[in-house]
This record gives structure tokens, sequence and C-alpha cells, in this order.
């Protein structure tokens, strides 16, 4: 059955491709999103030309922090669900405006929270993040594992997100998915992230900076993969507050993704080895049986594959 939904963020990289994804499967799309200048406004104008050309999409340009405009530019619109992908992002830019992750991801996701109640919108889906578990010393990475540690604002906005929820699902009866996304890369990926920024300077010839000495663990999750997830979870009749992992269920060293690269571009990458940075975890590593059980997730995309789509995609955007 076609459905409204409202996603939040929608020009930003998670946010486009699941816009699409609905959008191929004949359900209208409420876009929202502020456009801002923490990485590429161009990159984030060409993503959403691409969504403007399906009729049954709609974009807003509105800042969720600011609860009047947001909800009187919304106020005409049908909405049944909420796929809340909005955010103030990245790890290290929460050291040098901390501001902007209260505005955006605290007094902008309480804003959502009453928008949902005020019109009565009882299901809601919300991007989380790996970086609320911290430094762990016991991997795979499982749901119940310890969250009370963040170790930078950025995991703490999103973990406060997640006890945000669980109070206004107590108090009025809104259901939640929080989906904890474990590094995305892929199409119209962020520049800011590491897979997109190795791709670019190796291209460019330019030298990429390496930290832990080379010594980082990830697990590196494809978009498709990811779309794969909140679809699943689309089709379930949510009820509580849920939380999910979506990640590879791979650790992959982060060395191993330069050299991947240099094979894949025919270029050798010139690399400046730098300490562990402050916010910095040593490894990730997600566990989505959970998931799995639940709707039936599995990732299917292999990291050989999934770089060799990105960096065909980059040469295609970039010419």
């Amino acid at each position: 059955m076609k459905k409204n939904y409202l996603v939040t963020g929608g020009a930003g990289f998670i946010g486009y491709h699941v816009s699409k994804h609905l959008l191929d499967t004949n359900h209208n799309v409420i876009c929202i999103d502020n456009i801002n200048s923490y990485y590429s406004q161009t990159l984030k104008k060409n993503r959403l030309k691409v969504l403007l050309k399906y009729k049954n999409f709609k974009f807003i340009k509105v800042d969720i922090s600011n609860k009047a405009i947001f909800s009187k530019k919304l106020l005409k619109v049908k909405i049944d669900k909420i796929i809340h992908l909005a955010a103030q992002a990245g790890v290290r830019h929460a050291f040098d405006y901390p501001r902007k992750y209260f505005l955006s991801n605290l007094q902008g996701f309480f804003n959502v929270l009453e928008f949902a109640r005020e019109r009565k919108i009882k299901e809601l889906l919300c991007a989380s993040t790996s970086s609320v578990y911290g430094d762990q010393k016991s991997y795979p990475i499982k749901e119940k594992f310890e969250t009370s540690k963040p170790i930078q604002f950025y995991a703490a906005t999103k973990k406060a997100n997640e006890v945000m929820a669980y109070s206004y699902h107590k108090m009025f009866k809104i259901n939640f998915v929080f989906m904890r996304f474990f590094t995305v890369y892929g199409p119209w990926g962020r520049p800011d992230l590491s897979i997109f920024k190795f791709v670019k300077n190796i291209t460019n010839g330019d030298s990429i900076q390496i930290y832990n000495f080379g010594n980082h663990v990830r697990d590196f999750t494809y978009i498709d993969d990811v779309v794969s997830g909140v679809s699943k979870i689309l089709k379930k009749k949510n009820k509580g507050v849920k939380i999910f992992n979506i990640g590879s269920g791979k650790k992959v060293k982060l060395m191993n993704i330069v050299r991947k690269i240099e094979i894949l571009l025919n270029k050798k990458a010139k690399i400046k080895y730098l300490p562990m940075q402050p916010g910095d975890i040593y490894k990730t590593h997600s566990n989505s049986s959970l998931l799995n059980k639940y709707c039936g997730y599995k990732s299917k995309v292999s990291i050989n594959i999934g770089l060799k789509k990105f960096i065909n995609w980059f040469k295609e955007y970039y010419k």
C-alpha cells in the first residue's frame, strides 16, 4: 500500500538513497533538509536533482532546529511515518563545533518528537550510530553492549536520542526503531568519510592521512545493504522501542582498504601516518543477527564489489 513518508535529512547520503528506494517502490516522499555547509552543498543539490525527477517527491528546505518554521512548512502535508536521518554528523567536527550537534541532534530531534506527537504520527525510524558503543573490548558488537560511556559528543547526542525516544514511547505511545549504522559508504557518499577521501586524494595525487599508524579496523557497510535494512524494517509493524545494528558483519583493516583502492585505481597512495586522534575508536565490528531474526536482514555486498561500485560512480560524477 502506498504510504507518505517524511524523510528528514533527505538530501544527505543515506537520506538520498532511502528516498530514491521509496520513490522507486511507488511511495510518496516528503524530504526536508537544511542543505548546510558541513560538506559540499553542490553534492547535496545534485542528489536532490535526481529525486526531483520523480512526481511523487516533494522537497522542503527547512532546519529541524527551528520548530515554528519546521511545523508551519509541513502544516498541510499528510505523513504516515517519519524516517529521521537529519543530524549534524562527523566525529572530529564535534570537537570544534559542539553547539551544532546540540542544535541539530538534540533540539532538532526534540522538535521532531513534538511534531510526531502533535500530528499523531505513531512510528519513527531513526538513525543512530555505531559510535555509541565507544571503546569496546569484545567483538563482534551486539546491541546489548554498554553504550552509556560515549567518547565524543556526536555519539552522546545519538545515545540521548535513543533515551528521549523511550520516554516518548512510554508517555505518548509512539513507536521507534533506531538503526545503529556501521561506517556506511558507496555512491553519492559523504566526502568527509575515509573511503571517499582515499579515492579522491589518490586519484588527484594528494597524500592521505592514516590515523593510529594504520592499525584501525572497520566494519564497512555498503549503502545498498543499509537501504535493504531500512526497507525490511518499514515493512514490519514496529511496536515499542527497538534498536538494531546495521553492518556488514565483516572486519577489515584500514590499510587493506587502501591497498584495494590502489589496485582499482592503478595508482600508489602517498601516505602520511598519524597517531590515534581524540574521539577515534580503534575497531568496529557489528553483529546484526538481531535484525536478521527480526526481518531477514543480511549484508550482501562485499567490500571488493562495493569499492568497485563506488570508484565507478566517483569517476563518472567527477569525470
